[in-house]
């Protein structure tokens, strides 16, 4: 007989003979794979492509391989098309979360360098044909990337408790720009183009989600250490909302002032459960007193916000963004090598913008995606317009395990279905890197969904390299 099985979301007619059904679960090791098998055959209707890449890559190119042809330092989806944006040699070797500039006609990559504060820390790429022009120098380990609805492009620091966020207007004419990191003062012709926004505070940014108006969310990516809990994620309001429109200075940004708020999960007793143990569920916005340039990672370990496992880079979800609805989506890496813990995909819910502004909402932290030995430490996520997809990139440690190393890789994830939990509803591997020194990061789409833009960080050739992923059905 026939039946219908629910893969994503989308119904599949399944022949449900009972001795073929039970040889075809014996041969797959059970319904899981069974499951598996589905995502792979499925493909084209469930993630856009076909062929995905079955297993992690273990080889690992040659530097006059990679340099000759950039696009052998990965291994795609067989219908996906691989092309070089930039390999310049000048372009920053770390090159990590990265953001199409101008919003309606792109034209550049504004890209982070996660280097020293001598190295390039913000680089323009041209669409075009490639060349690199250096930004901003003076950060470190430049690592956040994120355009707003008033027109500027923040960055932040992945730099401990004294990580800054940086907000720049007119990006493709702002060059040679220095930071001075004690001083916070900026130096260079260009130098008003560029603003510190100690209204945020300081951590070590990884992620970082702007709404349109001006309500940010942020985590710590920072690990538990002998009892004291982990990264916590922060929430930015404004004094006065962003209403719409381009600013023209910087003074008009709504991230000039405004007030820093902590999460803690923990409903139960009047919002006294929290702590080990109270991760996912229900929570308040704790304010954080004298927020504008606090050390939040202090104020977390004070005020007893609740902790993940570093948490990496996060994305909105569009699809709640255009109901008017806030829901996001970040990745907690764990750590694979030392502990088994696999890391992990959250979505947070925070209601209606309106809600979230007037913080009255109620956030909901649920698991999204849980780790596998196959798919670990998560560290970059991107939402995928149109198919409401996620692309999470991983951040491994197997390239360096003695027993079966392999590259790190791109998965494509489902949106929660119709169904019982709030997990995916299955992924599938999209890219896997041909490089164990590498992995990929900062990858993103563009407005329609169609493109996807990745760097190879750290990889053999010595310098950057940006590619581009196209052909999505």
């Amino acid at each position: 007989m026939k039946s219908k099985l629910l893969v994503g979301g989308l119904a599949f007619a399944v022949t449900l003979s009972a001795p073929a059904f039970a040889r075809d679960l014996e041969v797959l090791d059970g319904f899981g794979a069974f499951r598996d098998k589905l995502l792979h055959r499925h493909s084209q209707q469930l993630f856009g492509v076909s062929g995905p890449v079955k297993e992690s890559s273990i080889a690992s190119v040659d530097a006059a391989t990679a340099n000759a042809d950039p696009t052998s330092l990965v291994t795609a989806a067989r219908s996906l098309h691989v092309k070089v944006v930039s390999a310049a040699a000048n372009l920053a070797p770390n090159i990590d979360m990265m953001a199409l500039w101008p919003q309606d006609k792109p034209t550049h990559i504004i890209a982070c360098n996660e280097q020293d504060a001598t190295a390039p820390g913000v680089q323009r790429i041209s669409l075009a044909d490639g060349t690199v022009e250096t930004i901003l120098t003076g950060t470190l380990s430049c690592d956040p990337v994120q355009t707003t609805a008033w027109g500027t492009v923040i960055v932040g620091e992945e730099a401990g408790n004294t990580g800054a966020v940086l907000e720049l207007i007119d990006p493709l004419h702002t060059t040679g720009v220095v930071y001075d990191r004690t001083t916070h003062a900026l130096t260079g012709t260009d130098a008003s183009k560029v603003a510190v926004r100690t209204a945020i505070g300081f951590t070590s940014f990884e992620g970082v989600v702007a709404y349109p108006n001006g309500v940010m969310y942020y985590g710590d990516e920072n690990r538990p250490s002998v009892g004291t809990a982990g990264g916590a994620y922060f929430k930015y309001i404004p004094d006065v909302l962003w209403a719409g429109g381009k600013i023209t200075s910087l003074e008009q940004s709504p991230l000039v002032s405004g007030q820093v708020y902590g999460l803690r999960v923990g409903l139960r007793s009047g919002a006294t459960d929290y702590g080990q143990g109270s991760n996912t569920g229900l929570g308040t916005w704790v304010k954080i007193d004298n927020s504008n340039g606090a050390d939040l990672r202090a104020a977390a370990a004070a005020l007893k916000l609740t902790g993940y496992y570093r948490p990496e880079d996060a994305n909105l979800d569009g699809k709640d963004l255009a109901d008017g609805k806030v829901r996001f989506c970040a990745n907690n890496t764990g750590n694979e090598e030392a502990d088994n813990n696999w890391g992990e995909t959250i979505c947070i819910t925070d209601g209606t913008l309106e809600e979230a502004a007037a913080n009255t909402a109620v956030p909901n932290v649920q698991l999204f995606v849980t780790g596998t030995k196959e798919f670990a430490m998560m560290d970059n996520i991107a939402y995928q317009p149109g198919r409401d997809n996620w692309i999470i990139q991983e951040d491994g440690d197997a390239p360096g395990f003695s027993i079966n190393p392999h590259n790190n890789d791109i998965w494509s994830c489902l949106e929660d279905g119709n169904d019982v939990d709030t997990l995916s509803d299955g992924c599938v591997r999209i890219v896997t890197l041909n490089d164990l020194t590498a992995e990929s990061t900062g990858g993103f789409f563009d407005a329609a969904g169609k493109n996807y833009y990745f760097s190879v960080q750290h990889n053999i050739t010595g310098h950057g390299v940006i590619l581009k992923l196209s052909n999505w059905k």
